[in-house]
């Protein structure tokens, strides 16, 4: 593990040194920033979602290079602007300082950049350096946390700098800690805080179906609590395989955006429509590229997402293939590899899930809103990476859901364009968080940038 002074700014570093990292901050917001590997690309598909409309995305000068070295057309709601806003390698979550500057986490540098906005583009600086793959970030007033791999600490944020760094949630695991021997597979962490305080933050699994997180200490998979003022780490919800989404909202209740498990095998038995001589147990291509289901959670003390012993099924009529799925409160199924007789939990005791995502959707970053222009005023943002295992490919989108009566409507495309119907892609967003200035921000790994989406007269 590192010390604590590797983890700010390298104040102690040689003069030459630190002339690079500065270097490398403003190369954030310039042509010489890194870039995406070229894909091909061409126009969206011509099926647009209902209420959006192809519209070519702004790209000012200097920040045209790959993928923007060929113009690229994104899906927005009539009336709406798109812009690439700044240059940023490999961002990932996103939150807004009290101050107006934009921080964005940078896991693979080991950096948290700041963004202030300004008529001619915003001006990039580092905010903290030598840190272990931060990633997810927020603020409680002027209090920031930053969720690193190995810990979330926490920093007094005045005049645009972070300071007396404070650990409120050590020792936890990642690819160094002693029993997993560097094989980590979800060692990103997401942090938010509750109106009473209390931190949350997520603690992915192992792997794919690793079950021995369950018994782990500290217990992977979760989400975890942290009382208000410090104290000692609990779980909060368990069964969370990789809850990267990690939100309050507006009521003060904990949603979690959840990465499900792949290769999941057939649990029916049942033969699989379009597959003959298929039955419980088999591997089917077709049946596993639609299941399970991503959820979208509300969380609450106690509560089990299931994983790995149980997978929300959302078919409507099980067995069989491309029909209607039921995405709202889908029921629990055992898992035919670690729960086939049903007794390492009985999923029939779990709450269904409130809403889900295609699977494989790989949704990440997740946020509230409740001052976007109409009809998007208040609802759940989220960034939708897109799959990696799946062919044809889940497409990348931003995602919204409406907010009403204490829960989540149904899922609507707030953005989409970034892949095209060949499955070729120029962006995968991560996450998405409403600005001051009315716009919406969304953070983009693939492409290393930030954009601006914007409603008429913002």
């Amino acid at each position: 593990m590192r010390s604590s002074g590797s983890r700010c700014l390298l104040a102690a570093a040689a003069a030459a040194v630190m002339a690079l990292v500065m270097a490398a901050v403003m190369a954030l917001v310039s042509a010489c920033s890194a870039a995406a590997p070229a894909q091909q690309t061409g126009a969206p598909p011509a099926t647009a979602p209902a209420g959006l409309v192809p519209t070519t995305v702004t790209v000012p000068p200097g920040l045209d290079s790959d993928p923007f070295d060929t113009p690229r057309q994104a899906l927005v709601p009539a009336g709406w602007t798109m812009s690439v806003w700044a240059r940023v390698p490999r961002a990932r979550l996103a939150a807004w300082a009290p101050d107006g500057a934009l921080l964005v986490s940078r896991p693979t540098a080991g950096q948290v950049v700041r963004l202030v906005p300004g008529a001619g583009g915003p001006a990039a600086s580092v905010l903290l350096d030598g840190l272990d793959q931060p990633h997810g970030l927020a603020f409680q007033d002027s209090t920031l946390y930053v969720a690193e791999s190995d810990s979330v600490d926490a920093y007094d944020y005045t005049a645009g700098a972070a300071s007396a760094r404070r650990t409120v949630a050590p020792g936890l695991p990642d690819a160094r800690s002693p029993d997993l021997g560097g094989a980590y597979g979800h060692a990103l962490k997401s942090v938010a805080i509750g109106p009473d305080r209390s931190i949350y933050l997520s603690i992915g699994s192992t792997g794919n179906i690793s079950a021995n997180d369950r018994d782990a200490t500290p217990e992977r998979a979760t989400i975890m609590r942290v009382p208000p003022g410090g104290g000692t780490m609990e779980v909060f919800a368990r069964g969370v395989r990789n809850g990267t989404g990690l939100a309050i909202a507006p009521d003060g209740s904990v949603w979690s955006a959840v990465n499900n498990r792949d290769n999941i095998q057939y649990p029916y038995d049942r033969g699989y429509a379009g597959e003959s001589g298929s039955s419980l147990g088999d591997v089917i291509p077709g049946y596993l590229a639609d299941h399970p289901p991503e959820e979208l959670a509300r969380l609450t003390p106690g509560r089990d997402l299931g994983w790995p012993y149980c997978n929300p099924d959302q078919d409507v009529e099980p067995g069989a293939a491309g029909t209607a799925y039921n995405h709202l409160r889908p029921r629990f199924v055992p898992d035919v590899q670690t729960n086939p007789n049903g007794d390492r939990l009985d999923c029939a005791t779990l709450p269904p899930i409130e809403r889900t995502f295609d699977a494989h959707a790989a949704p990440l970053g997740l946020s509230f809103t409740t001052t976007l222009a109409a009809p998007y005023q208040q609802g759940a943002l989220v960034g939708i990476h897109g799959s990696w295992n799946r062919t044809p490919p889940r497409a990348p989108e931003v995602s919204f859901f409406p907010w009403a009566d204490g829960t989540l409507g149904p899922q609507q495309t707030l953005v989409g364009g970034f892949q095209d119907a060949n499955g070729s892609r120029w962006g995968r967003p991560v996450a998405a968080v409403q600005g001051p200035d009315g716009a919406v921000y969304i953070t983009d790994d693939d492409a290393d940038a930030v954009y601006r989406l914007a409603p008429p007269g913002s």
